[in-house]
């Protein structure tokens, strides 16, 4: 391997070479490929973070359900309900998400009439108002037909009734648990799962608003899982048994379509890169990165020149490469021949997946399509979704280092991430520029895909810590791992879940949410930790 130049700074702490390579210091837009990077603190070293490439969003239906009896026994008490309905339309449409209402219904004929009306709707997920009382023939026909996630809320407008002037008027106003245990019997003998309940009241109750935010985070994670364009070339690294996936099995658990390319059309894109844009790309990199001097570890250098120009063409390529297949995320890895520009270009995409991935582009090396998923899945959840294995154990402090080399969601690193020069990838072929983090301190969840004996897919769930302290130098991520009951115990039950041997990586609890997900998509998982 030949000298390689490191980055140089003059007096002012500008980077020399770049102003050699026609960029200048307060020149062009750090737009490129439709996101800019912002940063906090840039000077100081603050978090930066890169806007999603395309915003989060769900289909969501809402009805309300009642009883028809009532209207004349009771003037003035459906239009009331219809207010309450209203409310609630309005605070899922908070959420950013496209709400349809769809009104209420109060027996069986109007349940035959919207059945229609919520097929024929794109939905991710629907919402049955409690309104009041209702007869299940208001939602028998309709949890038996539908394919969409249907969630019971009953919310009453009074947290309590003031008995002194109570009247039956006022209690249908706030019957809204009434007929939620006739719904869940109703779906049980349809032979549906028993649909989830959000219970509380209308205002002021943080925990039923937290549950609504939630059901609308899930509903948006179904809405990219369906349709989802996941690209894939090359193949498993060196016959991981534990990673090999059918994409028909993809499709039929998640409704997502794996689209099949080649290496090679991220070359030809690469060969297309002009100065221009790699110069653009170059300061976008440098400026969301620090280039420390390297410590202990000998494989690691200073960032050259020379990487930072092949990454920064690389993300480049790898921004058209996606445009051109209108992929929503990435898992690949193709080795090419010795000393081939194919495996130059391959083998120095690390930067482009970061930036990708927090963009919302979820990108996988070592051709995990699984975890390129439960990358996905946490990034829809906003909550990051870094790629991440187990590394060594410390026995002295009682945790275990969690990250990889490799494409990480730089959106939750703690701090600016690291860019260094490797002479090596260990395991792999290449060598080149490399991210190194730590995650952000605080609650941590991790989410594996695995597949049982049987071809399900099964999701392994854990939440645990990320503290803060020294990680190894090494050019890749790792951040400092506490799990109950602790370590040990944590890793034995970890890997007897049948777990992949990666995972995605995210901050905050959301185990429970997680699980959730699973549920709707019908597949077995099972939470290992929380925190």
């Amino acid at each position: 391997m030949g000298q390689r130049n490191a980055i140089r700074f003059d007096a002012c702490g500008r980077r020399g070479f770049l102003r050699q390579a026609g960029v200048l210091a307060g020149g062009a837009s750090l737009a490129l490929a439709g996101w800019p990077i912002r940063a906090a603190d840039p000077a100081a070293g603050g978090p930066v973070r890169i806007p999603r490439r395309k915003p989060r969003t769900a289909n969501i239906g809402v009805f309300g359900v009642g009883h028809y009896t009532y209207w004349g026994q009771f003037p003035g008490l459906r239009d009331e309900l219809l207010n309450k309905l209203n409310v609630f339309v309005k605070r899922v449409a908070g959420h950013e998400v496209k709400v349809t209402n769809f009104g209420l219904i109060d027996d069986a004929r109007g349940a035959t009439a919207l059945l229609p009306k919520l097929k024929a709707a794109p939905l991710d997920l629907i919402f049955c108002d409690m309104l009041t009382y209702a007869t299940s023939s208001t939602f028998g026909l309709l949890i038996r037909e539908l394919q969409v996630p249907v969630v019971l809320v009953a919310l009453q407008p009074q947290k309590a009734l003031d008995y002194t002037k109570a009247s039956t008027y006022k209690q249908l106003l706030n019957d809204d648990f009434c007929s939620v245990p006739e719904f869940t019997g109703v779906a049980i003998r349809m032979g549906k799962k028993p649909p989830p309940v959000i219970l509380g009241t209308l205002h002021d109750d943080p925990q039923a608003e937290a549950a609504v935010a939630e059901w609308c985070n899930i509903a948006k994670v179904l809405h990219d899982l369906h349709g989802a364009r996941i690209g894939h070339f090359g193949h498993v690294l060196e016959a991981m048994l534990d990673m090999h996936t059918d994409p028909t099995a993809l499709t039929a658990a998640f409704g997502c379509h794996i689209v099949q390319t080649e290496a090679d059309d991220v070359l030809r894109h690469f060969r297309k890169v002009g100065a221009a844009d790699a110069a653009a790309k170059q300061k976008q990199i440098l400026e969301m990165f620090d280039t420390p001097d390297p410590q202990s570890d000998p494989i690691t250098r200073r960032l050259t020149a020379e990487d930072l120009d092949m990454a920064a063409r690389t993300a480049v390529a790898l921004d058209h490469f996606v445009a051109e297949k209108e992929l929503d995320g990435l898992a690949y890895y193709y080795e090419g021949e010795p000393d081939s520009e194919l495996r130059r270009v391959i083998s120095s995409l690390i930067v482009g997946n970061s930036l990708l991935t927090a963009a919302g582009f979820p990108m996988c090396g070592e051709s995990d399509l699984k975890t390129c998923l439960a990358m996905l899945i946490e990034d829809r959840l906003d909550i990051g979704g870094s790629f991440a294995e187990f590394h060594p154990i410390d026995f002295n402090e009682g945790f275990v280092l969690v990250g990889h080399d490799g494409p990480h969601h730089i959106n939750i690193a703690d701090g600016k991430p690291a860019l260094r020069s490797l002479l090596k990838y260990h395991g792999k072929p290449g060598s080149g520029a490399s991210v190194e983090f730590k995650i952000k301190e605080g609650p941590i969840t991790m989410l594996s895909i695995g597949v049982t004996a049987q071809g399900k897919f099964k999701f392994v769930i854990a939440e645990g810590q990320s503290v803060r302290g020294p990680i190894p130098p090494t050019g890749n991520t790792n951040t400092r791992g506490f799990f109950k009951p602790d370590v040990r115990t944590f890793l034995q039950r970890w890997a007897a879940a049948g777990p992949v041997h990666h995972f995605a990586l995210g901050v905050g609890r959301h185990a429970q949410t997680i699980k959730k997900i699973a549920e709707v998509l019908d597949l077995e998982n099972t939470i290992i930790a929380e925190a």
